[in-house]
């Protein structure tokens, strides 16, 4: 594992009351799962139309915290309460693009923002999270390998959502970044497939060998 995701186990022991009062309640996975996408779509149309004032983006650090809660907890209510199912695996990928598309795209819009990067991004985010689920098409694990995964992507985001919202004007830097970004989204795409094929072939030899 690298980069944000490594700190999953630990946030996922300080959501465990929250999972089992949620199961208490009957709530389901894949509830929570449509929550998190319909959040964060509301959250992309409220910046979306408020663009100008830059005081809406403060919704990014507060709606990717709590998307990323919601991540944790349908994958818990999932493993640990009998919710998994085909539909849940689906809506867990499908929803984790949509989310980041809703949230991130409109950035582009805000004054001085360089928008084909935004989109770029986008499009790349996608790929890298095609590129680990097929790990698990080939028959290994999901990867979550790379520096840029989902979480490494909020945290991104919402430092720079802070920065403009506090008055910070775009430029060179935010072009710097960005650029930085997609370097590393990059770098995640190749060591998802480069592991899941490595991954494939140390089974097939060891599978081999016995």
């Amino acid at each position: 594992m690298s980069g944000l995701y490594q700190l999953k186990p630990a946030f996922q022991q300080q959501l465990r009351p929250l999972v089992a009062q949620l199961a208490t309640w009957g709530v389901t996975a894949n509830q929570v799962t449509i929550a998190a996408v319909l959040l964060s779509g509301l959250a992309g149309i409220a910046i979306a139309a408020g663009h100008a004032w830059r005081g809406v983006l403060l919704l990014i650090p507060l709606i990717s915290f709590v998307r990323m809660a919601l991540n944790a907890i349908d994958g818990m209510l999932a493993r640990e309460y009998g919710m998994k199912s085909a539909l849940g695996a689906i809506l867990n990928e499908l929803g984790d693009v949509i989310s980041d598309a809703a949230l991130y795209l409109p950035f582009s819009l805000i004054a001085g923002v360089k928008g084909y990067l935004l989109v770029l991004i986008v499009i790349l985010s996608i790929i890298s999270e095609m590129a680990g689920v097929l790990g698990a098409v080939v028959g290994g694990q999901r990867r979550y390998d790379g520096y840029m995964g989902k979480s490494d992507r909020a945290f991104v985001f919402s430092v720079i959502a802070l920065l403009l919202a506090s008055g910070v004007t775009p430029g060179a830097w935010l072009d710097w970044v960005w650029i930085g970004v997609t370097g590393l989204l990059v770098w995640t795409i190749r060591d998802r497939v480069r592991n899941a094929l490595l991954e494939v072939e140390n089974h097939d030899q060891d599978g081999a060998a016995h």
